[in-house]
């Protein structure tokens, strides 16, 4: 049975170009690029090139460019990095959303025991901030904003130029960070342009390899390593490089530069295809996603009276893979706290399945969706005694 992916928002399959200028440096390529001698050096090279592409992608310089294991440990760094920086005895204040990925909500629930003091901003029904609530929630001990470019369950993007130019108006130096992981097959990304100090992404959300990711950190920004024992990276994180995925992400993150138009218009088109599709013919059912202000690739859906982890199962009984939120919150049993944050109840969020599309789907792919789902929504919905239609 052929499968169906359209998880690619929990991650992607590797490009075979990706796959291609990997494979030498892992085996006759295979130095340390901290080494001297010549196999170090060729490692090394291969490690300033991938710097280079990131940087020439995200419009910065290549000193700025670090690279990490992936999102979840730049945000860490951005987060604990600049509280070690600037915090000391003095009182500091962060402000986030309040739909923000784990690996930014928890490191801040860490810190607040720690005495710093945090704003979660709430968000409107689409997922998306209000700018006003952003500018009265700023402080004097404001030291940093941290706010996710797009939402990785229900695609919404926030308003990051906007939020940079307002954080840019003040005479005190307030920071920005953006957790940039999900925009970055589909949104400019340019640091100047957005006006952020860090951003975050990661090889295995843009085609490239998993456990490897890059962060932005703007010249003279202050951080201090939450990690030691080496001194690669500029002192802020310590480890031998993984020079193999390291090249892809620079590969990857290339092809996702060339090519951002052209899939954006597929994926776009195919999304609204299957948002229609669905639309038209399971009643009782309701779209997450606000499709004119999210990513092209997603479609949030509840499917009223019945449970999202079953749909899950019986379509993945039928070959087609879907997730019911964030893969890294899989196996929980609360409902989504991004859905909740958007001001959906519980009974509908638990009804939820997320559909986020990829540049190899094909049409005939989401007919079949289409064409599956409506005979398995009513399945489990005549298995619901509380059901009443």
């Amino acid at each position: 049975m052929k499968i169906i992916y359209l998880d690619h928002s929990a991650t992607t399959p590797v490009d075979k170009r990706v796959i291609k200028e990997m494979l030498p440096y892992f085996n006759h390529k295979f130095g340390n690029p901290a080494s001297i001698h010549t196999l170090g050096k060729i490692s090394e090279v291969a490690v300033e090139t991938s710097r280079q592409r990131v940087a020439d992608f995200l419009n910065c310089e290549k000193n700025e460019i670090i690279f990490t294991s992936g999102s979840t440990e730049s945000n860490n760094l951005v987060l604990r990095g600049i509280v070690k920086a600037l915090g000391g005895k003095k009182k500091i204040h962060i402000i986030t959303s309040a739909i923000e990925h784990d690996s930014i909500l928890e490191p801040l629930t860490e810190l607040e025991k720690q005495g710093v003091e945090v704003t979660y901003l709430p968000v409107k029904g689409n997922g998306i901030i209000d700018i006003k609530d952003l500018k009265n929630a700023i402080r004097p001990e404001t030291i940093l904003v941290s706010i996710m470019y797009a939402n990785n369950e229900v695609g919404s993007i926030q308003p990051i130029e906007e939020i940079g130019k307002l954080l840019g108006q003040y005479d005190k130096k307030i920071y920005f960070h953006t957790d940039a992981t999900q925009a970055v097959n589909a949104l400019a990304c340019d640091v100047k342009k957005l006006k952020v100090d860090f951003l975050s992404l990661s090889g295995h959300k843009i085609y490239g390899p998993k456990g490897v990711g890059a962060l932005y950190i703007k010249k003279n920004s202050p951080l201090i390593a939450i990690q030691s024992g080496g001194h690669q990276e500029r002192n802020l994180r310590s480890g031998t490089l993984n020079v193999p995925g390291i090249v892809g992400l620079g590969v990857a993150v290339q092809i996702a530069n060339k090519e951002q138009e052209k899939n954006n218009k597929k994926i776009a088109k195919l999304r609204n295809i299957l948002v229609t599709g669905i639309l038209e013919k399971i009643p009782e059912t309701i779209i997450n996603t606000d499709i004119e202000n999210s990513l092209p690739s997603h479609a949030h859906f509840s499917f009223l009276d019945v449970e999202g982890e079953a749909v899950l199962l019986e379509l993945d009984f039928k070959g087609i893979e879907v997730s019911t939120g964030s893969a890294c919150a899989s196996g929980s049993l609360e409902p989504s706290h991004n859905l909740l944050a958007m001001g959906i109840t519980p009974e509908v969020a638990h009804g939820s399945i997320r559909f986020s599309l990829g540049k190899e789907n094909t049409k005939q792919e989401i007919e079949k969706v289409i064409n599956v789902l409506p005979s398995i929504i009513a399945k489990l919905r005549k298995m619901n005694p509380l059901y009443k239609k």
